[in-house]
């Protein structure tokens, strides 16, 4: 079983007031790399207990964006259940429910409304599935913004990797019936102290945001959005049919240190690849751009050293943000992005080449 120490590093977010200090998971593949595999254990381990807690319900699993989408979607892969997730992107035509996650430095959370409607008469259950809850408020505001809006229609769960809420926090929860189903158990009391003397003199890479090289997209089909309402099932063959067309395409020595990398708040189908990778005999590593600007230190013990900023693939003037790059034989950048932004794309291809990345590879799975 997973124990604190395994999982939690604790770095400083760059001028939140709110809350000053990050939990950074070192097995999530988000901000630090990672082997697919082994996030890919952690995340199961989740989805066990899931499955054991409610054996005979059919279960709705939302995922937050932007760090738990990947735990999310595997979760419903695994456990075959529907499946979608929160979004900060405008998607064409849709109406939404939204609310705010107010201490994050993006608030704004939205899910597709007619599909929150169709697992209202589908499901069970809804099962909240994030990285880590630590005062439990933001899900407690959804869900009584559904039960205002749909009462009565379902139960509510929440899973997580990590669990920080305090005693009155669960207890709130177990006053609204809503389950908690967690791996680790966390205290935060001294979070915030742990990072008040810390140097912000890690390294600080500017945005690059002129092409010096082509960098042009492959486009892959098959696609599904995660951000509307999708079966488990349906979703991991789609993953699947994306990795038969991506590894025709690939001519990798062998041994080859591989980076396979993610935008934003699509994270799963690049795990996903990289495990496939990682199947085939390569040492693969995985994480992902992040709108999350968080302070880098060159301190020891310290979870980010070098922080690159970029421009987003999916907006211009969006600011976003790269750590703990390195030198792969092969970098695989995968994005969902209905059309890359040229500053985006170049910017991230900039940064790859500062450290020595002579073969990068952009990947779009989208609509076509």
């Amino acid at each position: 079983m997973y124990q604190e120490a395994d999982l939690v590093k604790i770095a400083k977010r760059e001028q939140n007031k709110k809350r000053t200090y990050l939990v950074v998971n070192r097995l999530q593949g988000k901000h630090i790399p990672v082997s697919p595999c082994n996030a890919f254990q952690m995340f199961d381990a989740l989805a066990l207990l899931l499955q054991k807690a409610y054996p005979h319900e059919t279960l709705a699993l939302i995922g937050f964006a932007e760090t738990a989408t990947a735990i999310g979607a595997r979760l419903a892969i695994q456990l075959q259940s529907y499946y979608m997730q929160t979004t900060r992107e405008a998607l064409p035509g849709a109406a939404y429910i939204s609310f705010s996650e107010t201490h994050s430095h993006a608030v704004e959370q939205k899910l597709v409304r007619t599909d929150v409607e169709a697992v209202m008469e589908r499901a069970d259950r809804i099962v909240f599935v994030e990285d880590e809850v630590t005062t439990g408020n933001t899900i407690l505001n959804i869900v009584r913004i559904l039960e205002r809006e749909y009462p009565n229609r379902v139960r509510f769960s929440v899973a997580s990797l990590l669990n920080g809420m305090e005693e009155a926090a669960c207890m709130r929860y177990a006053s609204h019936k809503i389950d908690l189903q967690y791996l680790v158990k966390t205290n935060h009391a001294n979070y915030a102290k742990s990072i008040e003397d810390c140097l912000e003199d890690g390294v600080y890479a500017p945005c690059d945001p002129v092409m010096h090289r082509p960098a042009a997209c492959e486009s892959m089909r098959a696609y599904q959005d995660a951000r509307r309402l999708v079966l488990g099932r349906d979703y991991g063959e789609s993953c699947k049919r994306l990795w038969e067309q991506m590894q025709k395409t690939l001519s990798l020595k062998e041994g080859a240190r591989v980076l396979v990398l993610g935008t934003e708040e699509f994270m799963y189908p690049s795990l996903f690849i990289g495990a496939k990778l990682e199947e085939c005999g390569y040492t693969v590593r995985c994480h992902a751009t992040t709108r999350s600007p968080i302070a880098v230190s060159g301190a020891a013990g310290y979870p980010l050293q070098k922080r690159y900023e970029l421009v987003s693939m999916y907006q211009e003037g969006r600011r976003t943000f790269l750590y703990e790059l390195s030198d792969y034989d092969c970098v695989l950048v995968l994005t969902d992005a209905a059309q890359p932004t040229e500053q985006g794309v170049a910017s991230l291809v900039n940064a790859l080449a500062s450290c020595g990345n002579a073969e990068i590879r952009l990947f779009r799975w989208g609509e076509a």
